[in-house]
């Protein structure tokens, strides 16, 4: 019977911690600590792949679903190539040219202007 009682009791504690708000609690710092599903890049950049990795393309393409001339847009681009401004940047020959763009206006067309040509590849 002391058996049985012990049994309730131990599952009763653990039910009654698993159904509480707050985690359970060592001094200040909680005795599990989980990191969130979703993390700061996932959130600033829509583009990112999910598990299978995708083409600069498709990344650049998927940034043309946000409004244009929206600052989001421009930090989708900048999320798939870093920005490397230069004083005096030559005349873009290709997407990863246009990174070296001081001006966000000048970055955000010329990456609309390449997005925006390349052609549609099929997402898998």
């Amino acid at each position: 019977m002391r058996m049985i009682l012990a049994v309730a009791a131990v599952l009763y504690s653990t039910s009654a911690f698993a159904q509480a708000d707050k985690p359970p609690m060592v001094g200040d710092k909680p005795l599990v600590q989980v990191k969130p599903k979703g993390t700061k890049e996932a959130a600033a950049n829509p583009a990112a792949a999910k598990g299978k990795p995708q083409s600069i393309a498709v990344r650049l393409q998927a940034c043309l679903e946000i409004d244009d001339g929206t600052k989001d847009r421009l930090n989708c681009y900048d999320a798939v190539i870093p920005p490397a401004p230069k004083p005096k940047p030559a005349k873009a020959k290709g997407y990863a040219d246009c990174r070296f763009f001081k001006e966000e206006d000048e970055r955000l067309t010329c990456f609309n202007g390449f997005a925006e040509s390349i052609p549609k590849l099929p997402k898998n």
